[in-house]
């Protein structure tokens, strides 16, 4: 879903809950010990085969041509060979037709929590696609729509009471342009029950590893973490909430959230509006705002963004290499998206057919090359298992460095974000010998450095 929309329709209703979760918060207090307490710092538990993961995202209906849980299961040999290892399956669940949008429909738009599309098969060949990805070695999350339902989702006519209504009595949508949905309730206690037993359902039927949470923004806090506790009594489940601004999600309920702001930042550069020297911000802004472990997503492209805002072509051009580059070694999770090891050129249509070109996969060798930067160096690999992030000074506005240390292992990364040739001069704590990632080749780097980058370029240097 589009995260940029705001949830104004569920303020009004959530302000009896807030007061009354205040008078809870005040008694627990006044009970507690009366000496100042410092808050506890603590990391996020995350599952110990999410450490140097690599995200896969599956758009089902236009892997194939026949847009099937058995059809794309032909494909993870060559998904083992990319070395990717948490596939994220966008939504499996029926869609609603009333108020469809297209002929298809969006995924995102729920008829049933506790069955599957059958557009894309069975629940008995979901459970064959789960346990063969399992025999593989890949881990499993499917995407979750906890914030609304499509419109003939038999909770509307059954339980009418669990939704979000105007001053008339009327069933509205979360936002007015997402006319194809039906917004949640989550004041109603017996609303919050049913949806964690949905999610438990898939838990323990299919054996699913977790869920990708679409606009986990929309919904409460305490509604997530209820719904994690329930999920740890189940199995360890990797969460990742599609969510930026609400870094207390990361105590108690996910693993990951999304780094918007710093795609967005990726994409003003590689367009000139920008330059390098506002990730040296970012970052320092984004230090110490996150719990401890805990890992964003790290992405130049999705579903979202390739649909709505244009392929990786036409929002980063001659960048998007080095951008790939990026968001492969910076701290966080990186995420491909179906296609983009193909050199995706096209927008896939949202509520249509619309299948990906797998004729050219020639990227993929690149993204190969990625994925075994990622898991070869511990000092790239997620939240507590990975290594530190210190960023350099450079004599170029246009460029940006960093270091990253876990151990023996030692990343140096060296981009030119410019479109422009440039030297780029930055000093090393130390020197030493360094293998230059792409060209394989032994260099001795001393501690002052001056570095011809071509434009777009990268230099990934590691040690172990």
């Amino acid at each position: 879903m589009n995260w940029k929309l705001n949830n104004h329709n569920k303020t009004n209703m959530r302000k009896k809950l807030n007061i009354i979760l205040f008078f809870v918060l005040s008694v627990a207090l006044f009970a507690c010990n009366n000496q100042p307490q410092a808050v506890q710092s603590k990391s996020v538990v995350q599952p110990e085969w999410a450490e140097d993961a690599v995200l896969y995202e599956v758009n089902i209906r236009q892997y194939t041509p026949e847009g099937t849980f058995n059809a794309f299961a032909e494909h993870l040999p060559r998904l083992k060979e990319l070395g990717v290892e948490i596939l994220w399956i966008m939504p499996v669940n029926p869609i609603s037709e009333k108020n469809r949008k297209g002929s298809l429909g969006s995924y995102y738009s729920i008829a049933d929590y506790t069955a599957v599309n059958p557009e894309f098969g069975t629940m008995d060949d979901f459970k064959n696609l789960v346990a063969k990805c399992h025999k593989m070695g890949f881990k499993v999350i499917i995407d979750w729509v906890a914030n609304h339902t499509g419109w003939d989702n038999h909770w509307i006519t059954e339980y009418p009471e669990w939704y979000t209504a105007d001053s008339l009595g009327n069933i509205i949508p979360p936002v007015a342009d997402w006319s194809d949905v039906a917004d949640l309730n989550y004041d109603v206690p017996q609303m919050r029950r049913a949806m964690i037993d949905a999610m438990d359902f898939w838990l323990e039927e299919t054996d699913i590893d977790g869920f990708r949470c679409d606009v986990a923004w929309g919904v409460p806090q305490d509604f997530w973490e209820a719904a994690r506790a329930s999920f740890d009594s189940i199995k360890p489940a990797y969460m990742l909430a599609e969510d930026e601004d609400h870094p207390a999600f990361l105590e108690k309920a996910f693993q990951s959230n999304y780094a918007w702001k710093l795609h967005h930042l990726m994409n003003d550069v590689a367009q000139g509006k920008q330059t390098a020297s506002v990730f040296k911000n970012y970052f320092t802004e984004a230090e110490g705002k996150y719990m401890p472990g805990s890992f964003p997503m790290q992405f130049i492209t999705n579903h979202d963004e390739n649909s709505w805002q244009g392929t990786i072509a036409e929002r980063m051009g001659a960048a998007g290499d080095a951008f790939a580059v990026f968001s492969f070694t910076i701290p966080g999770i990186p995420l491909i998206y179906s296609g983009q090891e193909a050199g995706l050129s096209k927008r896939l249509l949202f509520f249509e057919k619309d299948e990906i070109d797998w004729n050219n996969l020639e990227k993929q060798k690149f993204y190969k090359k990625l994925v075994d930067l990622k898991t070869g160096n511990k000092a790239l690999w997620n939240g507590d298992a990975g290594g530190d992030f210190k960023i350099p000074e450079t004599t170029s506005g246009n460029a940006f460095c960093f270091v990253r240390e876990r151990g023996k292992s030692k990343v140096l990364a060296i981009f030119n974000f410019s479109s422009e040739e440039s030297s780029v001069g930055f000093s090393l704590p130390e020197g030493g010998t360094f293998i230059n990632y792409f060209s394989g080749e032994k260099e001795k780097l001393d501690t002052q450095l001056m570095v011809e980058m071509p434009a777009w370029g990268y230099k990934i240097y590691i040690q172990n």
